[in-house]
């Protein structure tokens, strides 16, 4: 294991892309960008056109719906920078890929599972490696089980990835908190 892992959470249009893309191109010129979209109607493939078309030229891009860290693994092309965007649509591929019946355990236990292979590929690789997640337990309780499976899975991918990561960032309403390492205090 070389380079560190960075955890950037936030609501939706917070910034977290804009500043995780910034971060990987202060890291390193070779990145690998990870997109765990899928376009499954016509905004959404707008979407990824968009982003598509920010990204850096010179970026390598790896799109994997699901089973992400084998997927970067199999690769032979040795990024500086491995930058997945994002986690939050990768649990949306995992838990809407599961059969009935469903069940919250269900769902935490395969976002864990993708969790712990992503986590496998970072520590067997040299790069550093940014993830973009976001923040859903802050509104009220979903009134639909798959919702609640969804949030709940999510979240406790969240905070796996927050305790193993090395730095962690929180965007919200474009302003960005470092909670991993703490700030240091003047007080």
């Amino acid at each position: 294991m070389g380079g560190k892992l960075i955890l950037i959470l936030g609501g939706a249009r917070s910034g977290k892309s804009a500043f995780a893309q910034q971060l990987a191109s202060a890291l390193g010129s070779k990145v690998l960008f990870v997109a765990t979209a899928e376009a499954g109607d016509d905004e959404m493939a707008a979407r990824i056109a968009r982003h598509r078309a920010q990204r850096p030229a010179g970026w390598r891009t790896l799109e994997a719906p699901r089973a992400v860290g084998q997927a970067i693994q199999r690769l032979s092309w040795p990024a500086q920078v491995v930058l997945l965007d994002c986690l939050t649509l990768l649990a949306s591929n995992v838990v809407g890929a599961l059969g009935p019946p469903l069940s919250v355990e269900a769902a935490e236990q395969a976002l864990q599972q993708e969790v712990e292979g992503l986590l496998e590929a970072y520590r067997a690789d040299r790069a550093s490696w940014i993830v973009v997640s976001n923040e859903v337990g802050w509104g009220i309780v979903p009134d639909s089980l798959l919702a609640r499976a969804y949030r709940d899975a999510l979240g406790r991918a969240n905070a796996s990835l927050a305790q193993a990561a090395d730095e962690v960032y929180l965007l919200v309403a474009g302003l960005r908190m470092r909670l991993k390492p703490p700030p240091a205090s003047g007080i």
